[in-house]
């Protein structure tokens, strides 16, 4: 029941569905509660009677929580250790109608997964964090698991208003943190080599490509950049891999570049926890409108 648990029990109340929150601290449930209702409130404004209806219950007993219920989405620290545990007590209480789901960012499917009775009912569904704000949802499979397993997960993350994305197969990383981690990787080496400031950096993201990609992939902005895809690579492949070979290794995101751009980002938000709370909600608050906007653009 930490952010993630409460952010996708906040997801699936949304989406008209029981939730069912289980933790093993009575005070993280309290505590996630409190967080909940306040959220509920703030975003889903039409929502406010969920909790009064039971609609979101907490749960401190896996017996009677895991028999039963259709879907289970795990959202422990990311430890593999700990997850593979978690995975082993429930493989031993659910029945063969279960789903069982894993929020981990990057822990491989085949590491979580292998060897557990029901591992045909296995998946990751990997969020966006925030995920009430940010809706993609990477949906990543064990090589043992069901077909079947893998659509009744799509269509429930569609249901609840998710973007659900399926991955064919497993891979270091998923999808989403490889293009996060391959542009942070380049912006740190041009940080690091003086050819822009960390502060500037930035902007060419959050003012450049960030500007299209709210809307569209890389892929779509090469098919509209020129005439379809194939004229693109026509045009512009040979200075893409001119480009692409001054690349330098993978950062070691430490010593004097990681100096360097810690001073450029607390100088602009000091590292400090009411400032950092502000600039989350001021983050939140543009996603929300941003959220509003794609969805009224979506309608019309």
């Amino acid at each position: 029941s930490g952010l993630i648990g409460r952010s996708w029990a906040m997801v699936f109340a949304a989406g008209g569905f029981k939730v069912k929150l289980y933790d093993i601290a009575q005070q993280q449930l309290t505590s996630a509660l409190e967080t909940i209702r306040s959220s509920l409130s703030l975003w889903y404004w039409n929502l406010g009677t969920l909790l009064a209806h039971g609609q979101l219950v907490v749960h401190q007993d896996p017996q009677v929580l895991f028999q039963r219920d259709a879907f289970h989405q795990e959202c422990t620290p990311e430890n593999l250790e700990l997850k593979k545990k978690i995975f082993g007590q429930l493989d031993l209480i659910v029945g063969d109608n279960v789903i069982l789901s894993s929020s981990t960012s990057c822990l491989l499917p085949s590491k979580l997964f292998t060897g557990l009775k029901h591992v045909k009912q296995c998946i990751v569904s990997h969020p966006v964090n925030p995920p009430y704000f940010v809706p993609l949802v990477e949906i990543v499979p064990h090589p043992e698991t069901d077909p079947s397993t893998t659509e009744r997960t799509y269509a429930l993350m569609k249901k609840i208003g998710q973007s659900p994305v399926k991955l064919n197969r497993e891979i270091e990383g998923f999808v989403l943190n490889r293009l996060q981690y391959a542009v942070i990787s380049e912006a740190w080496r041009l940080v690091g080599e003086g050819v822009i400031s960390p502060t500037d950096l930035d902007l060419v993201m959050s003012d450049g490509l960030g500007m299209r990609y709210a809307f569209i992939g890389p892929l779509e902005t090469m098919h509209l950049n020129a005439e379809g895809i194939a004229n693109y690579c026509e045009r512009y492949s040979e200075g893409m891999r001119l480009v692409l070979n001054t690349f330098g290794p993978v950062p070691e995101f430490s010593g004097e570049i990681a100096q360097k751009v810690n001073q450029a980002m607390s100088e602009k938000i000091p590292v400090v926890p009411k400032v950092l709370d502000a600039r989350r909600k001021w983050r939140d608050d543009c996603l929300t409108g941003l959220a509003k906007l794609k969805t009224q653009m979506k309608s019309n």
